[in-house]
């Protein structure tokens, strides 16, 4: 199989998947890993594919409305700080003693995960920052997501892992957009784990600030009828309110600058 005929597949691929490992590409090309990490290299090149951490996705349109690449954890850490602390009070006020609660990765969930660090609760994440932090500071019972670190997105990411071992009353999820579609995200690893993870709870529960309504990525992670509660601030408009009240989500409003 020449060049030409093994970028030819590989672009098929992602016709069929937004995203694809080097080990996805290996059962379909039958050549090295080597091989393929240049293919991917050349196809990243000239614009036909994307890299990303774990392997390629396929390359955005440059018209595409809205389009923004996600922020690495530490750069996003430093937005909307005060907006993500009262969003992370409200949502402390959803968990109760001896709960057993998923948090993904995101820096509004990471905020939300520190106030909990010494409550009586059981947590299970993939996000590596909070683990590290609340191996650290914590005293609470903390399960821990298996696989490879992708550093950008700061999760941790087992590419054949089925769901985890863990059963919660609620998932609590950041975003990177929300549109009438869902929630968004342009992570495509972050779009998979998501769905694992709401596997094993009862209901999900979405952290976002109100800047992230006018956020549209790449991929739809989840639609608004899988979203049991959404925690925003007080800049949501009131179009947005209302495409939420018609999806039949609750709404709790955080007050920014009020509380700790």
């Amino acid at each position: 199989m020449d060049e030409s005929e093994r970028h030819r597949l590989i672009l098929d691929e992602l016709k069929e998947r937004p995203f694809a490992t080097v080990k996805d590409l290996l059962d379909v090309l039958k050549v090295s890993p080597a091989t393929i990490r240049r293919d991917i290299a050349k196809l990243h090149e000239i614009g036909n594919v994307r890299k990303v951490f774990g392997g390629i996705a396929a390359a955005e349109r440059d018209d595409a409305p809205e389009r923004l690449a996600a922020r690495p954890f530490e750069e996003n850490r430093m937005l909307a700080v005060d907006a993500k602390r009262a969003i992370a009070r409200e949502a402390e006020a959803l968990v109760r003693d001896g709960d057993a609660i998923i948090i993904h990765g995101g820096t509004t969930c990471y905020l939300f995960a520190l106030r909990l660090a010494r409550r009586n609760v059981r947590i299970y994440t993939n996000s590596m920052p909070l683990a590290a932090r609340l191996w650290e500071d914590g005293s609470c019972h903390l399960t821990l997501g298996g696989g490879e670190l992708y550093r950008e997105p700061g999760i941790l990411y087992a590419q054949a892992s089925g769901p985890p071992d863990f059963f919660a009353s609620k998932l609590f999820l950041g975003a990177q957009g929300i549109g009438p579609n869902g929630i968004m995200e342009s992570h495509p690893l972050i779009a998979r784990e998501s769905e694992r993870l709401l596997s094993r709870a009862d209901e999900l529960v979405l952290l976002a600030d109100s800047r992230k309504f006018a956020i549209r990525t790449r991929y739809t992670v989840l639609p608004l009828s899988r979203i049991s509660t959404l925690i925003t601030d007080d800049g949501l408009s009131t179009e947005h309110a209302k495409m939420l009240e018609d999806a039949g989500i609750r709404t709790i409003i955080a007050k920014v600058g009020t509380g700790e």
